[in-house]
């Protein structure tokens, strides 16, 4: 079975390795560069770039984001500007359809005069001089001429990504949603979230076999699409031998989410989803005036940790899933107090790794804490689903006309009808992720399967009420 969706995550979970492995044993990364070289990038394996050199020298920008990044950019995601020069130079391009014809429509209809031409008479267009305008391409009777955007800038509907002018990508801390977009579309592996394994190898080992405080693990409900081929509950004794004194489920958080929404939106009338952070900072920056129907609930990764805080303050909460956006939620204010860290679902398998621990040969652990309604709020259709048990429940005669938005392209047609006052939904379920938490950039693989994986873990819980199962409120102890 393939294990990851591409070779870039290959490279990137090969470092996280190789860094948490000296983590664990309390070295100072750069201090062993050399080994940590000749582990990832053989002498004699296929050149990854020009040289040796550069590959390793890349090597060396891919560990600072491992160890954190820079710390004085609040941005969760950074360019390796090192990396990001092997995309070719991006805009208007002249191609081979070109029949250098007659007319020169293209030169006409540009007013800066950026079109020359070849001794053979083909078009040819002056950087020097370009805006981008694409007028030259709206004239070309042969459609000669084409727009090249390079894979992260198409990949970013808030247009947060630009083209410096030495030829790197710039993301624009404003604008960006820090959906991670830009990660899984980059074919170079040049834009790279950073990871937080060194906070959370640091709280394992600091808390002393968890004597000192306990660590905990809070999992996001997309793990089950994640897992093969291991199961649940192996995953759930892998992280015990990892060092959490816990795990929970962030499907619980969920439930008191879609219940507590249930009577937000008698209230109000209309709401907007507040799960997903991606989705929350995209209505904030582009539709200000819908803000105020934004769901007043806290994510249910922010609700799981504050109940885990509230039995325990001494607690170290871990978040792990699937969103790069949930590194730049915990530094949110309504956050902060309650989640400690954020771990991806690749950072995971990286730490399982550099622990040499084989999932799948592991007895397993049980955890069932959340409603099946919970549980699928890891893809498309999920929070509307739980919402509309939540007011069956309650005996509600609200009736909820709702719209599931996923893909951040999608949420912008959404959002421009819903801010004109055309949409005709009552409830927007937003997710910036295509299908959902399922497909999120930090997942190891975005697969089809991955929804029938959240189904039938959903299937597979013992609770089936979320009003029961909101009103007992108590975590049981899942200690090894």
């Amino acid at each position: 079975m393939r294990r990851f969706d591409s070779n870039v995550q290959v490279v990137k979970n090969e470092v996280l390795r190789e860094v948490a492995k000296c983590l664990w044993e309390g070295t100072q990364v750069f201090t062993v560069f050399d080994e940590i070289a000749s582990v990832i990038i053989k002498e004699d394996a296929p050149l990854r770039s020009c040289c040796i050199y550069k590959d390793r020298a890349k090597l060396a920008e891919r560990i600072k984001l491992a160890l954190g990044g820079n710390r004085a950019n609040n941005n969760v995601i950074e360019v390796i500007s090192l990396i990001c020069d092997e995309c070719p130079e991006a805009g208007h391009v002249v191609t081979d359809l070109c029949r250098g014809c007659l007319a020169h429509a293209c030169e006409g209809a540009c007013r800066l005069g950026a079109i020359t031409y070849t001794p053979e008479n083909r078009a040819k267009i002056d950087k020097s001089k370009c805006v981008e305008c694409g007028q030259c391409a709206k004239a070309c009777p042969y459609t000669a001429i084409h727009n090249f955007k390079r894979p992260c800038e198409t990949a970013c509907v808030p247009g947060a990504i630009h083209m410096a002018k030495t030829g790197e990508a710039v993301i624009t801390e404003e604008k960006c949603t820090h959906c991670g977009a830009c990660v899984s579309r980059c074919p170079f592996g040049a834009a790279v979230d950073k990871s937080f394994i060194s906070d959370v190898i640091r709280m394992i080992l600091d808390s002393e076999n968890n004597s000192k405080y306990p660590v905990v693990a809070v999992l996001a409900p997309a793990i089950a699409s994640q897992c093969p081929p291991a199961s649940y509950g192996q995953t759930i004794t892998a992280l015990h031998q990892l060092g959490f004194a816990e795990v929970h489920e962030a499907a619980y958080g969920a439930d008191i989410v879609a219940y507590e929404e249930s009577i937000e939106i008698e209230e109000k009338g209309e709401l907007l989803s507040s799960c997903c952070p991606a989705f929350v900072t995209y209505v904030e920056q582009k539709h200000p005036n819908l803000a105020d129907k934004m769901s007043e609930m806290p994510s249910p990764m922010v609700v799981t940790g504050k109940l885990i805080k509230q039995n325990n303050p001494d607690a170290k909460v871990v978040f792990i899933g699937p969103c790069t956006a949930k590194k730049a939620e915990i530094k949110l204010d309504k956050a902060a107090p309650f989640v400690d860290s954020v771990l991806t679902f690749e950072e995971l398998a990286a730490l399982f790794d550099s622990r040499d621990i084989v999932v799948q040969n592991l007895e397993e652990t049980p955890l069932d804490e959340a409603t099946g309604y919970g549980r699928r709020f890891a893809h498309a259709g999920g929070v509307i689903g739980a919402l509309q048990r939540s007011l069956e429940e309650r005996e509600s005669d609200f009736e909820v006309n709702a719209i599931s938005t996923t893909g951040l392209s999608q949420i912008k047609t959404t959002l421009l009808k819903a801010s004109k006052g055309v949409l005709n939904e009552n409830y927007i379920e937003g997710m910036a992720c295509d299908g959902g938490c399922i497909r999120g950039a930090g997942c190891l693989r975005k697969i089809d399967k991955n929804a029938n994986r959240t189904d039938e873990h959903a299937a597979e819980a013992s609770h089936t009420s979320i009003k029961e199962n909101v009103a007992s409120c108590v975590f049981p102890s899942h200690n090894t």
